[in-house]
């Protein structure tokens, strides 16, 4: 009788889950990010008159319409929420499982390295990457946007640098990914879900919502938009690592599928 690897099938269904709430996160915001874009247009075109975008979709047309205070007393409010929630929580608990549990948290010398001491580097990694972002974006310097761009790209650069020099370069690759993904779900839990839930407070209120936690939502949103293309191309990075983590310079290769995930997600965001 042939025996059931448990290990394999939870790191199958861990994965499985993953790829799949991360494509219906990815799906969602890549969505709104279209639909938001195309109610701007609208506005302009209508000269003040109420933005609508028309779809058709499989058996049906919609009408969407955008306002700035919806009648939300007599309407369902239906949230984007758990997709990020479930993306990042298979993610850690996958990181566990593959790194942590299955020996490939090695350092750059390829000496293993003890779980506790491995678990705490990841953690470290994940709640300074946070600290930093968060802080950057709501300090001053957030007013000058290609500034604080350029100064986040050159964090992100140092970060590679140093993770290749601790880490093998496999779980570098996917240990700033993880900060990535880490980064995305906090905005929308701490950052975007949070001014949601006052903006609607306001309306219920009978009150108009508040544009700066409307401007201060939408950039964080933004921000997912364009941290989840090099995700994606680290999580590839697995199967190719001639050309990525196991090349020579593999933190200049993955500085720049950064910069060019970045490009592509600003071509994305303009189709």
């Amino acid at each position: 009788m042939t025996s059931i690897d448990l290990g394999e099938w939870l790191n199958l269904i861990v994965r499985w889950t993953h790829v799949f709430v991360g494509i219906l996160w990815i799906g969602q915001t890549y969505f709104f990010t279209w639909l938001d874009g195309r109610l701007t247009e609208e506005e302009k075109a209508a000269d003040g008159a109420p933005a609508q975008v028309w779809m058709v979709h499989s058996g049906g047309f919609y009408a969407v319409e955008k306002r700035a205070a919806p009648d939300v007393a007599s309407r369902t409010l239906h949230w984007f929420r758990w997709e990020a929630a479930l993306t990042w929580l298979s993610g850690a608990l996958l990181l566990v499982i593959v790194y942590h549990a299955g020996g490939l948290m090695v350092d750059s010398g390829g000496a293993a390295i003890p779980t506790l001491r491995g678990l705490g580097l990841s953690l470290a990694l994940l709640a300074a990457g946070w600290l930093v972002y968060d802080g950057l974006w709501r300090s001053p310097w957030a007013r000058w946007e290609t500034s604080a761009t350029v100064l986040c790209y050159l964090l992100v650069v140092a970060a590679a640098f140093g993770l290749t020099r601790l880490l093998n370069g496999r779980a570098a690759y996917i240990h700033l990914g993880a900060m990535f993904g880490t980064l995305m779900a906090a905005n929308v839990w701490v950052r975007i879900l949070p001014a949601q839930r006052r903006m609607i407070a306001a309306v219920q209120k009978g009150e108009r919502p508040d544009i700066a936690l409307a401007a201060r939502a939408k950039q964080r949103s933004k921000h997912n938009t364009f941290m989840v293309v090099p995700v994606v191309f680290i999580m590839l990075s697995n199967h190719f690592p001639v050309a990525t983590y196991g090349h020579a310079y593999n933190w200049l290769v993955l500085s720049a599928l950064v910069l060019v995930g970045w490009c592509a997600a600003k071509v994305l965001r303009r189709a």
